[in-house]
């Protein structure tokens, strides 16, 4: 389908394509004026290297493509790329991620100011290439700044803020953004994408603050003795904080520029006068929307507080929001193992000794199970009447294939005690 262009307020000419979501963050990542983009395929993610790689072969985006042999040697072009002093992209989903974990580590303690995309899914086994937030929650502690984003609008502009927030010289850490799988990188939607040119106004050329030069040999990332170690993750953590000032900064800016909003830290939906706060990421988050409007056409003052940005976590921004409250559900499309939803886990953390209100965990969609309203509004009116564990799975059920499986166990049983 053709795009279609018409002017804004403001007389400029805007670009609104039909496309899926994989293509808009390739889009996105081309107005941002992307200069090098290390690549590796994994589904769900393929389309965004493949749209960029058709772009560039078209002659349509100015940028040098890296073919390489693993996610593991794209992270590590990635980061190579950007000790150059250029603006460096890529993408991964899943077990791509997992396989770059050491050079996540690498990228964070190097302080390079990249974007890479993840296409949320479920890792293996079972194999699964549907959506949930294990791959990218799994990777929290790395060092990554990390947003969820809700819609394919969403995607394109915070693709583009990301380069704003990462590249300011108070954060310069790596910025992962995170969209669902399929849900949102396979669907089809119209959404704005701003030109090379009218995105230069809102992000200027990458300057870095140094850079890898034959001209002034450094060496840099070598070995750090135990009198210097504890003082570079301390200079993360203040690149973190750091980033809170400048995620804001760049949210407003932006809707100044375009217009479009999609909240800080966080975005919130009818609090005001919510009596009950749903807390959630992602699609889910856009799901739960409908949720919150359905009770409320029921004369139920719910709200919805969406998560954006989960590291740096909004704890200031929870505090605030959550209090007053009835109580709270947070929603994680996660479980980590042997506690809680990580989400439910950190929205705990960041209210204990500050605010008192009782909360509730629901951990669904695992492995790209869909998440209606319908059980978002159900189990959220559950956990209102105080008739809801703290933790709840809320869509796993045993079916005929379970019992199959328990059969062949059987089976098992017999033949091993047989040997």
């Amino acid at each position: 389908m053709p795009d279609r262009r018409y002017l804004h307020g403001q007389g400029e000419e805007v670009v609104r394509v039909l496309e899926t979501g994989d293509h808009l963050v390739a889009l996105a990542a081309d107005a941002s004026a992307v200069e090098v983009i290390p690549a590796y395929p994994i589904t769900p993610q393929t389309q965004i290297i493949e749209k960029i790689a058709e772009l560039i072969a078209a002659g349509k985006m100015d940028a040098e493509y890296i073919p390489v042999e693993s996610e593991h040697s794209a992270c590590a072009a990635l980061v190579s790329a950007s000790l150059t002093g250029v603006r460096a992209f890529s993408a991964t989903s899943s077990h791509g991620l997992a396989y770059m974990h050491e050079m996540l580590h690498y990228a964070a303690g190097i302080r390079v100011p990249v974007v890479m995309a993840n296409v949320n899914r479920a890792l293996g086994p079972g194999w699964n290439i549907w959506c949930d937030h294990q791959d990218s929650l799994s990777q929290r502690d790395t060092g990554w700044l990390q947003v969820y984003v809700a819609s394919h609008q969403e995607a394109v502009d915070t693709v583009i803020q990301a380069f704003r927030i990462t590249e300011d010289h108070s954060v310069l850490l790596p910025l992962m953004l995170n969209l669902d799988a399929f849900v949102i990188s396979h669907t089809y939607m119209d959404a704005d994408v701003p030109s090379r040119e009218q995105v230069a106004g809102f992000l200027p050329p990458y300057k870095p603050v140094w850079k890898l030069d034959a001209r002034k040999p450094v060496t840099h990332g070598s070995v750090v003795y135990p009198e210097d170690f504890s003082e570079t993750r301390e200079s993360m953590q203040v690149g973190y904080e750091n980033a809170r000032g400048v995620i804001k900064r760049a949210a407003e800016e932006f809707h100044d520029a375009f217009g479009r909003w999609h909240g800080e830290l966080v975005e919130s939906y009818m609090l005001s006068d919510a009596r009950f706060v749903i807390i959630a990421m992602g699609s889910i988050a856009a799901e739960a929307r409908v949720a919150v409007d359905s009770l409320r056409g029921q004369g139920k003052e719910a709200g919805l507080l969406r998560v954006r940005f989960f590291r740096p976590f909004p704890t200031e921004e929870l505090r605030d929001l959550c209090a007053g409250r009835e109580g709270l559900l947070v929603i994680d499309r996660d479980c980590s193992y042997g506690n809680q939803g990580a989400l439910f886990t950190e929205t705990k953390g960041a209210l204990f000794g500050k605010v008192d209100v009782p909360a509730r965990n629901l951990i669904v969609g695992l492995g790209g199970r869909d998440v209606t309203f319908e059980l978002i509004e159900k189990m959220t009116q559950k956990a209102w009447d105080g008739d809801m564990d703290e933790v709840t799975w809320g869509d796993s059920r045993v079916t005929s294939s379970h019992e199959v499986s328990r059969e062949i166990l059987r089976e098992f049983g017999g033949f091993l005690k047989e040997k």
